[in-house]
């Protein structure tokens, strides 16, 4: 499958959803746990070493942070939503995460799919099983990624991948690693299927 990037780019950082650019283009979010590997797994799809911050830190992302990402014949906006589920921020900040994050879910125009990260080893956890539910509820297209696949020894990565899709009936799980590689070529496929950005044009503001 041809995917040609020609650039990636950083476009704004926002801590609440009218600070963020209109849309203009499809958009993609990824969501997911703080020590989940989503900096890594953005970057391995977009093949930028550093187009977002990766940390040893869990929780650095705070805000929403717009990325666009151009193709020969297309134009994809990535958005990484703030990690949950990790506990040293202050009550007030936590707090504060949790209606950024569904007023963006639920009111953005343009948003297409959200990309629910996973660590394969560890499989859906409570966080992730509500958010899942809430995508349902507001009527948002949900993909799976489970990432961390290399960690796995080659004969238990099937099996990993089906529990967790026996899970979420309905929802596409893939398997990706930050690693090898491996997923991304399908994660990509999913998200063209998805977002229809060779057919798109830009939305009038």
């Amino acid at each position: 499958m041809n995917i040609d990037i020609r650039d990636a780019k950083f476009l704004a950082a926002a801590d609440n959803l009218e600070r963020l650019p209109a849309a203009a283009f499809a958009e993609v979010a990824f969501a997911g746990r703080s020590n989940v590997g989503k900096s890594s797994l953005i970057n391995t799809l977009v093949a930028r070493k550093k187009l977002v911050r990766t940390s040893g830190t869990p929780g650095c992302t705070r805000g929403l942070n717009l990325f666009r990402v151009e193709f020969v014949d297309g134009v994809l906006d990535v958005v990484d939503l703030p990690g949950y589920g990790f506990a040293k921020r202050s009550k007030s900040e936590r707090f504060s995460w949790g209606p950024l994050i569904e007023s963006y879910l639920k009111n953005r125009a343009n948003l297409r799919v959200v990309v629910v990260i996973v660590d394969v080893r560890r499989g859906v956890e409570p966080d992730d099983q509500e958010l899942l539910d809430y995508l349902k509820h507001v009527k948002r297209e949900a993909v799976v990624v489970a990432t961390k696949l290399d960690k796995l020894p080659v004969n238990q990565r099937k099996p990993a991948l089906a529990a967790l899709a026996k899970e979420n009936p309905g929802t596409r799980v893939i398997g990706f690693s930050s690693e090898t590689g491996e997923g991304r070529e399908q994660l990509w496929k999913r998200l063209f299927d998805l977002t229809k950005i060779r057919e798109a044009q830009p939305t009038e503001s």
